[in-house]
């Protein structure tokens, strides 16, 4: 058997969940794709109400808003009442692993008024926002005024505050990096009730680092500031076949935006946006876009495509085209091309609806897509949300970008997930070390796509039913996901951990780094009040005494520690 082969795996019985999930269609159409849609026109109504509002109205509900979250937590008891935790319904979160958390005893906070754009500042070229604005509704503010922010991650339903306490990325993250990157300062309440505003070089320094990929252990997000960037009416889009074994695909999707001859940082050599889907074993279509203005876009012989429209095909079927036609350009609306992704959830929808993308369906019932991801998760129950840890995978792999040929072998060999979503973002070198940071010495390698301030990444999405699976084989998902991580672990990789993790406490801490994390807890007071972002981001059920154990045995593991002496 060669390297690329897969396993040879027995055939695996049937039981009752895979005929409810196979059948699960008939709950989506009937029942969540209306309440979605319902959910969504509100939404937007709720949306379009506040955008009426004056910047002067909104900060005035901000503040008083803040005011309220405060005193709640000057209410709390610590030696009676639990962990502080917001009070959203566990469901309600877009990541793939249940909030499990929530079900042990905990004090909570309610956030749910924190949905507002508080200031578009066209001077510091700055958007300030509360924590549960969505990316639709920024771009549906900024956009008319050719800005967005710098990282715009394409669905509409993913918020400013979970793109900042977990980590967000969009094809525009080879130039700045992940969405917390391009956060100017954070507003903060901390476990005491104190209001605080951290940047990069203010006296909460280290807290303005510590608070990505933190999950919301170290404080309340309460606004940020984030960076804007100057765009035009129309993305120039061009798709580009690639084919060959994956370790030609890999190096056809690094040649797409970077550069041979590091010259990484001109803007002439490198596109605006990057992102490439790999269908199978040996075909992929790189995508590289560069904003253009609405005059460029209607001259005679150019190509527009709304692909926003709900009757047009999905986007990643619609790139798939060019395996058989060959290099085109488009131009597609801004933002429409934000969130292209949106509609088909990427390729889930193919799995929650396999005829979701017949033509029949999407001019008459296009309109009510997508489905709500809490929705669908509401609706699952334990069987079926079991069977998805099992039978389906959806994780991320941050990975250095000469590595991802191999990581696509890797994938390929272990899980057979098709099609792969491939993005590249810069993991900056800080002047502290962080949850996650660039190998060490790598400015001094030289490798295509890195510069003197920063290492390439790629973010390899791995979202679908395995091969395996779809062939009616054995697969055991958790230890798919242990290989995983710990192929991740091994090459300085990364997990988001919005998906699923079968990480212990030891291996969470070899993959991150626990020193700035650990020093904020303490110093900010996070440390009783807070939950650990390993045991947050832990799969399975909490009680309120394994919470408080895990607390406990939390503070007093060796590995964890951050006053031990260096040798």
């Amino acid at each position: 058997m060669s390297d690329l082969e897969a396993p040879l795996r027995p055939k695996r019985k049937k039981i009752w969940v895979d005929y409810f999930v196979n059948f699960r269609w008939i709950i989506v159409i009937f029942i969540v794709l209306p309440i979605s849609f319902t959910l969504y026109f509100l939404t937007y109504l709720g949306d379009l109400r506040s955008e009426w509002k004056s910047y002067k109205t909104r900060q005035r509900e901000h503040d008083e808003n803040v005011k309220k979250v405060v005193k709640r937590l000057k209410q709390r008891n610590p030696s009676k009442d639990g962990l502080v935790c917001t009070a959203r319904k566990p469901w309600i979160a877009v990541g793939m692993r249940n909030v499990d958390y929530k079900r042990a005893r905990h004090f909570e906070v309610d956030l749910s008024a924190f949905r507002n754009v508080l200031e578009i500042d066209k001077e510091r070229m700055i958007a300030r926002c509360e924590p549960l604005v969505n990316m639709g509704q920024i771009t549906r503010v900024t956009v008319p005024m050719n800005l967005a922010l710098a990282v715009v991650a394409e669905l509409d339903d993913l918020t400013v505050g979970g793109l900042i306490n977990g980590y967000g990325i969009e094809g525009s993250s080879h130039k700045y990096g992940l969405f917390s990157d391009t956060v100017v300062a954070y507003e903060i309440v901390l476990a005491d009730g104190t209001l605080v505003r951290a940047t990069r070089d203010n006296d909460y320094s280290d807290l303005f680092h510590a608070i990505p990929w933190s999950q919301g252990t170290l404080g309340l997000l309460v606004a940020a500031e984030i960076k804007l960037i100057p765009i035009k009416e129309y993305m120039k889009l061009t798709y580009e076949p690639v084919v060959g074994n994956l370790k030609e695909l890999a190096q056809g999707y690094i040649d797409s935006f970077a550069p041979r001859d590091g010259d990484q940082d001109n803007d002439d050599k490198v596109p605006d946006f990057v992102e490439t889907m790999i269908y199978n074993p040996t075909e992929a279509v790189c995508m590289t876009g560069r904003y253009a203005s609405k005059e460029e876009a209607k001259l005679k012989g150019n190509k527009i495509n709304s692909v926003g429209w709900w009757f047009k095909p999905w986007f990643y079927q619609h790139a798939q085209t060019a395996l058989k036609k060959g290099k085109f350009i488009e131009y597609i609306p801004t933002r429409e091309y934000y969130h292209r992704h949106t509609r088909c959830l990427y390729w889930e929808g193919k799995l929650i609806l396999p005829f979701a993308d017949q033509c029949w369906f999407r001019f008459l019932f296009g309109w009510l897509m997508p489905p709500k991801v809490s929705l669908l998760k509401a609706t699952q129950g334990e069987a079926i949300r079991n069977y998805y840890h099992e039978m389906h995978v959806i994780q991320d792999m941050l990975v250095p970008l000469y590595k991802v040929g191999d990581a696509l072998e890797w994938v390929h060999r272990e899980m057979e997930v098709y099609p792969i979503w491939l993005c590249p973002h810069k993991l900056f070198k800080l002047p502290v070390k962080t949850m996650i940071y660039p190998e060490p010495g790598f400015e001094l390698q030289r490798r295509q796509g890195d510069t003197q301030t920063a290492q390439m990444y790629t973010d390899i999405g791995v979202y679908y039913a395995p091969g395996p699976v779809l062939r009616g084989e054995v697969f055991d998902g958790a230890e798919a996901v242990r290989k995983l991580e710990s192929w991740m672990i091994e090459n300085h990789g990364f997990q988001p951990q919005y998906a699923v993790s079968e990480l212990s406490e030891k291996n969470f801490w070899r993959m991150f780094d626990a020193g700035l994390y650990e020093q904020s807890r303490k110093k900010y007071g996070a440390v009783g009040t807070f939950m650990s972002v390993y045991y947050k981001s832990k799969k399975g059920r909490k009680t309120e005494k394994e919470v408080q154990e895990a607390e406990q045995a939390h503070l007093e593991t060796a590995y964890a520690e951050v006053d031990q002496p260096v040798d």
